[in-house]
């Protein structure tokens, strides 16, 4: 065996990692409070926290403090007769260095 660290799963780029920032009202709070500095972010289904993580730093030139995630399953739907569901998406919460702050708008 080698002393190499080999990485599963798919390598990623970064600006595929993140999809888009989620603009809500919840994680908007989040984002401005000083204690918070969260944001929330759409990732790949795939991504792993670390790989969520580099493409954070290296997107926005920012300290990641942690990463927490949550993979949202999709919502029921109908439309008329059809039956059907929203897609199911992975959600990540980034905390970032108290001294950094992402500009959205």
């Amino acid at each position: 065996m080698s002393d190499t660290k080999t990485t599963r799963g798919l390598s990623l780029e970064p600006y595929q990692v993140i999809i888009r920032p989620v603009v809500t009202e919840k994680s908007t709070s989040q984002s401005q409070e000083d204690r918070l500095n969260a944001y929330t972010f759409e990732v790949h289904l795939e991504a792993t926290k670390t790989q969520i993580r580099a493409a954070v730093e290296e997107l926005f030139d920012v300290r990641v403090e942690s990463v927490r995630t949550q993979n949202r399953r999709g919502k029921p739907r109908r439309h008329r007769t059809a039956a059907g569901l929203t897609r199911s998406w992975k959600k990540a919460i980034v905390k970032l260095n108290e001294e950094d702050r992402i500009a959205f708008f």
